[in-house]
């Protein structure tokens, strides 16, 4: 039955999941409602800060309110709405979340080619900032809502669906929010969440990208005291001098390297996809003959991977004088820190602390209470993991399912925290694509959404539906 099934058209094995009060959906339609709705999201301006997300969730309920699925806007400060709806099953089973979030980081305008808030499509790309990050994914959660209401689809589950503020830089409106104030209405046992996405290699899809997990965001100040005087008479005791070289050391320094159970099932996985002297990296990146050198070159060469090897530090902003003619008296550089889930921090400091061996410098902490929490990976064993593998083989069955340990962070971290099994996924792009993600020119494949959104619709009907 089993090798049957492989033989069966998608839409096919889609049907057969569970009973349906209508025919199976007709993605194209749907690709085509989807589209129409990224482009009219991205065409509200969300730039966070202000935010301005509650334009997006009365644009999101209307919808919703068309369609007759219930739905509500929770603000903590007026203008920052989070909307919530679901769909309601027969409660066998706790529910499942799909989320997205509304809010935007801001643009250089004079950088990008297109309007960044037009959505703008020239040939298979739509392109505007937020079409990404995180829009594609909001519309597409959205629209698979539709499609089971449509279907009268019969769920083990209830499916609800969170548009939420202020992922980008404000999660007090946002998660935070929504989980002190409002945790009864998302409560669940699956979510599904940025993160990770199919990867296309030359037209063809080489792996899913499932995060479990991701690390944890952590920003440091150093700051250098030194003796404020005249230009023109050098001190031994300059800030800048002392920063610099404190700088320089971190920018030299890498953290030991450490696997987890996501990261080693990650390259074992990756090297058999792999050829070469790349297959010989992932495979031996463990092997203590070979280790120092593989992670030196993956230092040069694959800075994610190299990233996902470690706790890692990047200088992004140094401060320091006021006037050419004038020593300061003091200076400073902000280092973003990304911290493996288990890093002890002050342990880190403290090894942080005796690399820069400088008295004159101190390091002080910059995160507070809204900082992500540290939480243990998802599992890789459960029903949602194996039915985004499943998804995966029935879609592209020549590609794999990559357990990866997002450098970046999303709020998935908080959903973690309250014990949910939160994992981020994503459409097709390729390396390119996801590079433009913050930067310029954002876009998004069309026809990797069609597909995306086929997935997610297969994977949510896997888990949620009745038997």
């Amino acid at each position: 039955m089993q090798y049957l099934h492989r033989l069966l058209p998608t839409a096919f094995l889609l049907s057969s999941f569970f009973v349906l009060q209508g025919a199976t959906p007709d993605f194209d339609t749907a690709h085509r409602e989807t589209v129409t709705n990224l482009q009219r999201l991205v065409q509200i301006d969300t730039t966070n800060p202000p935010g301005n997300e509650s334009k997006a969730a009365h644009f999101l309920k209307a919808i919703l309110d068309r369609e007759g699925i219930a739905s509500e806007i929770v603000e903590r400060v007026p203008g920052r709405g989070n909307l919530i709806a679901r769909l309601k099953g027969n409660g066998k089973k706790r529910p499942i979340l799909l989320m997205g979030h509304t809010d935007v980081v801001g643009v250089e305008r004079e950088k990008w080619t297109v309007e960044p808030f037009a959505g703008i499509i020239q040939g298979d790309y739509m392109y505007g900032r937020g079409v990404a990050d995180d829009k594609g994914m909001t519309v597409t959660c959205l629209q698979v809502l539709l499609l089971l209401k449509r279907a009268g689809a019969a769920l083990d589950r209830d499916v609800i669906f969170l548009a939420e503020a202020g992922e980008e830089s404000s999660t007090g409106v946002g998660i935070n929010f929504v989980i002190e104030q409002h945790w009864e209405k998302i409560a669940c046992e699956f979510a599904l969440n940025e993160g990770g996405g199919f990867r296309l290699e030359n037209g063809e899809v080489k792996y899913l990208s499932v995060s479990p997990t991701e690390k944890v965001p952590r920003t440091l100040l150093l700051r250098a005291k030194g003796t404020s005087g005249h230009g023109s008479k050098p001190r031994l005791d300059n800030a800048i001098v002392h920063l610099s070289a404190a700088v320089a050391k971190v920018g030299a320094w890498q953290s030991p390297m450490r696997l987890n159970e996501t990261t080693r099932e990650y390259f074992k996985r990756l090297a058999t996809l792999s050829t070469g002297e790349k297959a010989f990296w992932y495979s031996h990146v463990e092997d203590p003959q070979h280790s120092a050198k593989i992670q030196e070159t993956l230092r040069a060469q694959d800075i994610t991977r190299n990233s996902m090897l470690r706790t890692s530090i990047s200088p992004n902003i140094i401060k320091g004088g006021f006037r050419n003619n004038v020593i300061p008296g003091d200076a400073e550089a902000t280092l973003d820190v990304r911290a493996l889930p288990d890093e002890d921090m002050e342990a880190f400091l403290s090894t942080l602390r005796a690399v820069i061996d400088d008295p004159a410098v101190e390091i002080i902490k910059q995160w507070g209470e809204d900082a992500r929490p540290v939480t243990p990976p998802s599992k890789l064993d459960t029903e949602m993991f194996l039915a985004l593998e499943r998804g995966q083989k029935r879609m592209f069955p020549k590609a794999i399912t990559l357990p990866t340990m997002l450098t970046g962070a999303t709020d998935s971290a908080q959903l973690r925290a309250k014990g949910v099994q939160c994992y981020g996924i994503g459409s097709l792009a390729t390396e390119e694509d996801a590079n433009r993600i913050h930067g310029n020119d954002e876009r998004l494949s069309i026809s990797g959404l069609r597909q995306f959104l086929e997935f997610l619709y297969g994977v949510v009907v896997d888990v949620a539906a009745a038997r």
